[in-house]
Protein backbone atom coordinates (compact mmCIF):
# COMPACT_ATOMS: atom_id res chain seq x y z
CA UNK A 1 0.00 0.00 0.00
CA UNK A 2 1.53 3.38 -0.96
CA UNK A 3 2.58 5.73 1.80
CA UNK A 4 0.19 8.66 2.36
CA UNK A 5 0.93 11.72 0.26
CA UNK A 6 2.30 14.56 2.42
CA UNK A 7 2.06 18.15 1.25
CA UNK A 8 4.72 20.11 3.15
CA UNK A 9 4.37 23.83 3.78
CA UNK A 10 7.55 25.24 5.24
CA UNK A 11 10.38 27.71 5.53
CA UNK A 12 13.36 28.50 7.78
CA UNK A 13 15.82 25.97 9.16
CA UNK A 14 13.13 24.29 11.24
CA UNK A 15 11.33 23.55 7.99
CA UNK A 16 14.59 22.25 6.52
CA UNK A 17 15.19 19.90 9.46
CA UNK A 18 11.66 18.51 9.51
CA UNK A 19 11.46 18.02 5.74
CA UNK A 20 14.87 16.33 5.82
CA UNK A 21 13.55 13.90 8.44
CA UNK A 22 10.62 12.92 6.20
CA UNK A 23 12.89 12.43 3.20
CA UNK A 24 15.38 10.38 5.21
CA UNK A 25 12.52 8.14 6.31
CA UNK A 26 11.31 7.68 2.76
CA UNK A 27 7.96 9.35 3.34
CA UNK A 28 5.92 10.25 0.26
CA UNK A 29 6.32 14.04 0.05
CA UNK A 30 4.20 15.22 -2.87
CA UNK A 31 5.48 18.80 -2.97
CA UNK A 32 6.89 21.68 -0.95
CA UNK A 33 5.09 25.01 -0.73
CA UNK A 34 7.47 27.65 0.55
CA UNK A 35 8.55 31.31 0.16
CA UNK A 36 10.99 33.14 -2.05
CA UNK A 37 13.88 34.50 0.01
CA UNK A 38 13.33 38.18 0.81
CA UNK A 39 16.25 40.24 -0.56
CA UNK A 40 15.81 42.68 2.36
CA UNK A 41 16.09 39.91 4.96
CA UNK A 42 19.34 38.43 6.21
CA UNK A 43 19.02 34.73 5.29
CA UNK A 44 21.16 33.10 7.96
CA UNK A 45 19.38 29.73 7.94
CA UNK A 46 18.92 26.77 5.65
CA UNK A 47 15.57 26.53 3.91
CA UNK A 48 13.54 23.42 3.01
CA UNK A 49 13.77 24.21 -0.70
CA UNK A 50 17.39 23.00 -0.56
CA UNK A 51 16.37 19.58 0.76
CA UNK A 52 13.41 19.31 -1.63
CA UNK A 53 15.37 20.10 -4.78
CA UNK A 54 18.11 17.63 -3.85
CA UNK A 55 15.42 14.90 -3.94
CA UNK A 56 13.52 16.17 -6.96
CA UNK A 57 10.50 17.26 -4.89
CA UNK A 58 8.48 19.99 -6.67
CA UNK A 59 8.83 23.40 -5.00
CA UNK A 60 6.18 26.12 -5.28
CA UNK A 61 6.37 29.66 -3.87
CA UNK A 62 2.98 31.34 -4.41
CA UNK A 63 2.31 34.74 -2.86
CA UNK A 64 -0.93 33.26 -1.52
CA UNK A 65 -2.30 29.74 -1.55
CA UNK A 66 -5.79 30.97 -0.74
CA UNK A 67 -6.81 31.84 -4.30
CA UNK A 68 -9.18 29.70 -6.39
CA UNK A 69 -6.30 28.81 -8.70
CA UNK A 70 -4.01 27.59 -5.92
CA UNK A 71 -6.78 25.77 -4.10
CA UNK A 72 -7.38 23.81 -7.31
CA UNK A 73 -3.67 23.12 -7.77
CA UNK A 74 -3.35 21.90 -4.19
CA UNK A 75 -6.44 19.71 -4.52
CA UNK A 76 -4.90 18.21 -7.67
CA UNK A 77 -1.87 17.15 -5.64
CA UNK A 78 -4.27 14.91 -3.66
CA UNK A 79 -2.63 15.34 -0.27
CA UNK A 80 -3.52 12.81 2.40
CA UNK A 81 -1.83 14.91 5.07
CA UNK A 82 -0.66 18.53 5.32
CA UNK A 83 2.30 19.40 7.50
CA UNK A 84 3.28 23.04 8.04
CA UNK A 85 6.61 23.97 9.63
CA UNK A 86 7.43 27.68 9.90
CA UNK A 87 5.32 28.55 6.86
CA UNK A 88 4.71 32.29 7.22
CA UNK A 89 1.20 32.68 5.78
CA UNK A 90 -2.18 31.57 7.04
CA UNK A 91 -3.59 28.58 5.17
CA UNK A 92 -7.30 28.89 4.51
CA UNK A 93 -9.95 26.54 5.90
CA UNK A 94 -10.82 25.13 2.45
CA UNK A 95 -7.24 23.86 2.05
CA UNK A 96 -7.06 22.58 5.63
CA UNK A 97 -10.18 20.49 4.94
CA UNK A 98 -8.63 18.69 1.94
CA UNK A 99 -6.42 15.98 3.50
CA UNK A 100 -8.15 12.95 4.98
CA UNK A 101 -5.46 12.67 7.69
CA UNK A 102 -5.69 16.30 8.73
CA UNK A 103 -3.48 19.37 8.65
CA UNK A 104 -0.82 19.88 11.31
CA UNK A 105 1.55 22.68 12.26
CA UNK A 106 4.86 22.85 14.13
CA UNK A 107 4.89 26.07 16.15
CA UNK A 108 7.92 27.61 17.86
CA UNK A 109 6.55 27.97 21.37
CA UNK A 110 5.10 25.92 24.19
CA UNK A 111 1.46 26.50 23.31
CA UNK A 112 -0.94 27.90 24.34
CA UNK A 113 1.57 30.68 25.16
CA UNK A 114 3.11 32.79 22.39
CA UNK A 115 0.72 32.06 19.58
CA UNK A 116 1.34 34.07 16.41
CA UNK A 117 4.45 35.40 14.71
CA UNK A 118 8.08 35.48 15.89
CA UNK A 119 7.38 33.49 19.08
CA UNK A 120 11.03 32.99 20.01
CA UNK A 121 11.86 36.70 19.68
CA UNK A 122 8.84 37.62 21.79
CA UNK A 123 9.69 35.01 24.42
CA UNK A 124 13.25 36.32 24.71
CA UNK A 125 11.93 39.88 24.97
CA UNK A 126 9.80 38.80 27.93
CA UNK A 127 12.67 36.91 29.55
CA UNK A 128 11.20 33.42 29.36
CA UNK A 129 13.50 30.76 30.86
CA UNK A 130 12.13 27.90 28.79
CA UNK A 131 11.05 27.69 25.14
CA UNK A 132 10.00 24.85 22.88
CA UNK A 133 8.16 23.45 19.88
CA UNK A 134 4.56 22.29 19.67
CA UNK A 135 2.86 20.05 17.08
CA UNK A 136 -0.84 20.90 16.85
CA UNK A 137 -3.85 20.58 14.57
CA UNK A 138 -4.35 23.52 12.23
CA UNK A 139 -7.67 25.33 12.60
CA UNK A 140 -9.05 28.65 11.39
CA UNK A 141 -7.49 30.63 14.27
CA UNK A 142 -3.70 30.90 14.38
CA UNK A 143 -2.01 28.26 16.55
CA UNK A 144 -5.25 27.47 18.41
CA UNK A 145 -5.75 23.82 17.46
CA UNK A 146 -5.45 20.82 19.75
CA UNK A 147 -1.92 19.85 20.79
CA UNK A 148 -0.41 16.53 19.77
CA UNK A 149 3.05 16.83 21.34
CA UNK A 150 5.58 19.39 22.51
CA UNK A 151 9.11 19.54 23.83
CA UNK A 152 10.98 22.33 25.59
CA UNK A 153 14.50 23.39 26.48
CA UNK A 154 15.97 25.77 29.05
CA UNK A 155 17.17 29.14 27.77
CA UNK A 156 19.90 31.21 29.41
CA UNK A 157 19.15 34.75 30.51
CA UNK A 158 21.94 36.02 28.23
CA UNK A 159 21.01 33.95 25.17
CA UNK A 160 20.21 35.91 22.02
CA UNK A 161 17.18 35.03 19.93
CA UNK A 162 19.42 33.20 17.45
CA UNK A 163 21.09 31.21 20.21
CA UNK A 164 17.67 30.33 21.62
CA UNK A 165 16.49 29.33 18.14
CA UNK A 166 19.48 26.98 17.80
CA UNK A 167 18.66 25.39 21.15
CA UNK A 168 14.96 25.04 20.39
CA UNK A 169 15.28 23.80 16.79
CA UNK A 170 16.11 20.15 17.65
CA UNK A 171 12.86 19.99 19.62
CA UNK A 172 10.87 20.22 16.36
CA UNK A 173 12.64 17.27 14.77
CA UNK A 174 12.32 15.25 18.00
CA UNK A 175 8.57 15.88 18.21
CA UNK A 176 8.02 15.05 14.55
CA UNK A 177 10.10 11.87 14.85
CA UNK A 178 7.92 10.75 17.76
CA UNK A 179 4.62 11.50 16.02
CA UNK A 180 5.07 10.95 12.29
CA UNK A 181 3.94 7.33 12.31
CA UNK A 182 0.78 8.27 14.20
CA UNK A 183 0.19 11.15 11.79
CA UNK A 184 0.37 9.00 8.68
CA UNK A 185 -1.69 6.28 10.38
CA UNK A 186 -4.36 8.71 11.53
CA UNK A 187 -4.00 7.66 15.16
CA UNK A 188 -2.61 10.79 16.86
CA UNK A 189 -3.94 11.76 20.27
CA UNK A 190 -4.91 15.39 20.75
CA UNK A 191 -5.39 17.59 23.80
CA UNK A 192 -7.36 20.84 23.50
CA UNK A 193 -5.47 23.97 24.47
CA UNK A 194 -6.33 25.82 27.67
CA UNK A 195 -7.66 29.09 26.29
CA UNK A 196 -7.27 30.79 29.68
CA UNK A 197 -3.49 30.42 29.32
CA UNK A 198 -3.27 31.57 25.69
CA UNK A 199 -1.26 34.61 24.64
CA UNK A 200 -0.93 35.98 21.11
CA UNK A 201 1.71 38.21 19.49
CA UNK A 202 1.91 39.70 16.01
CA UNK A 203 4.83 40.01 13.63
CA UNK A 204 7.74 42.27 14.52
CA UNK A 205 8.98 45.20 12.41
CA UNK A 206 12.38 46.95 12.58
CA UNK A 207 10.69 49.93 14.29
CA UNK A 208 9.82 47.63 17.20
CA UNK A 209 13.51 47.68 18.11
CA UNK A 210 13.29 51.28 19.39
CA UNK A 211 14.59 51.47 22.97
CA UNK A 212 12.35 52.98 25.64
CA UNK A 213 14.85 54.19 28.24
CA UNK A 214 12.15 54.44 30.93
CA UNK A 215 12.03 50.64 31.06
CA UNK A 216 14.23 48.71 33.46
CA UNK A 217 17.77 47.71 32.53
CA UNK A 218 16.68 44.06 32.31
CA UNK A 219 13.74 44.88 30.03
CA UNK A 220 15.97 46.87 27.67
CA UNK A 221 18.63 44.16 27.74
CA UNK A 222 15.98 41.56 26.85
CA UNK A 223 14.92 43.69 23.88
CA UNK A 224 18.54 43.97 22.73
CA UNK A 225 19.15 40.21 22.89
CA UNK A 226 15.76 39.51 21.27
CA UNK A 227 16.55 41.55 18.15
CA UNK A 228 20.34 41.63 17.89
CA UNK A 229 22.11 40.29 14.78
CA UNK A 230 20.93 38.55 12.60
CA UNK A 231 17.69 40.44 13.36
CA UNK A 232 17.29 44.19 12.66
CA UNK A 233 18.57 45.31 16.07
CA UNK A 234 17.66 47.65 18.95
CA UNK A 235 18.28 51.36 18.51
CA UNK A 236 17.97 54.87 19.85
CA UNK A 237 18.05 58.12 17.86
CA UNK A 238 20.35 61.09 18.41
CA UNK A 239 19.18 63.83 16.07
CA UNK A 240 19.33 62.48 12.50
CA UNK A 241 21.73 59.69 13.51
CA UNK A 242 20.63 56.28 14.74
CA UNK A 243 22.65 54.41 17.35
CA UNK A 244 22.26 50.66 16.87
CA UNK A 245 22.82 48.75 20.09
CA UNK A 246 23.94 45.21 19.29
CA UNK A 247 24.92 44.29 22.85
CA UNK A 248 24.91 45.68 26.36
CA UNK A 249 25.68 44.70 29.94
CA UNK A 250 22.87 45.20 32.46
CA UNK A 251 24.91 44.12 35.48
CA UNK A 252 28.39 45.46 34.85
CA UNK A 253 30.21 46.79 37.95
CA UNK A 254 30.22 50.29 36.45
CA UNK A 255 26.43 50.33 36.03
CA UNK A 256 25.26 49.04 39.40
CA UNK A 257 25.37 52.29 41.34
CA UNK A 258 24.71 54.75 38.52
CA UNK A 259 21.54 56.78 38.39
CA UNK A 260 20.17 59.48 36.11
CA UNK A 261 17.16 60.50 34.08
CA UNK A 262 16.13 57.71 31.67
CA UNK A 263 18.17 58.03 28.47
CA UNK A 264 20.81 60.26 30.05
CA UNK A 265 24.41 59.60 29.04
CA UNK A 266 26.22 58.94 32.32
CA UNK A 267 29.69 58.24 30.93
CA UNK A 268 31.42 57.88 27.56
CA UNK A 269 34.13 55.28 28.30
CA UNK A 270 32.41 52.98 28.92
CA UNK A 271 29.25 54.28 27.23
CA UNK A 272 26.73 54.21 30.06
CA UNK A 273 23.08 55.26 29.68
CA UNK A 274 20.54 55.64 32.48
CA UNK A 275 17.43 53.45 32.46
CA UNK A 276 14.24 53.39 34.47
CA UNK A 277 15.92 51.62 37.38
CA UNK A 278 19.66 52.12 36.94
CA UNK A 279 22.00 52.11 33.98
CA UNK A 280 23.04 50.00 31.01
CA UNK A 281 26.56 49.72 29.60
CA UNK A 282 26.39 49.72 25.79
CA UNK A 283 29.25 47.47 24.69
CA UNK A 284 28.65 46.96 20.96
CA UNK A 285 27.17 49.84 18.97
CA UNK A 286 27.03 51.21 15.43
CA UNK A 287 26.00 54.60 14.05
CA UNK A 288 23.73 54.70 11.02
CA UNK A 289 21.89 57.24 8.89
CA UNK A 290 24.15 60.23 9.58
CA UNK A 291 27.68 60.99 10.79
CA UNK A 292 28.23 59.94 14.39
CA UNK A 293 27.50 62.89 16.68
CA UNK A 294 29.77 63.86 19.55
CA UNK A 295 28.06 62.55 22.66
CA UNK A 296 28.51 64.32 25.98
CA UNK A 297 27.83 63.37 29.57
CA UNK A 298 24.39 64.59 30.63
CA UNK A 299 22.93 64.42 27.12
CA UNK A 300 19.54 62.70 26.77
CA UNK A 301 19.05 60.07 24.10
CA UNK A 302 15.70 59.95 22.31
Amino acid sequence: MPRPRILFFGYSEVGYQCLSLLLERGDNVAALISHEDNPHEKIWFKTPAVAARERGIPVFTPESVNTPEWRERIAALQPDLILSVYYRHMIGAKILALPRLGAWNMHGSLLPRYRGRAPINWAILYGEPRLGMTLHRMVKSADAGAVVDQEGVDIGQRDTAEQAFRKVMPCARAVLARQIEALVAGTVRETPQDESQATYFGGRKPEDGRINWTQTSRQIFNLIRAVTDPYPGAFTDVGPARLMVWWAEPDSPASRSRRGAPGEVLSLKPLMVATGDGALELTKTEWRGAPAPVLRVGQRLA
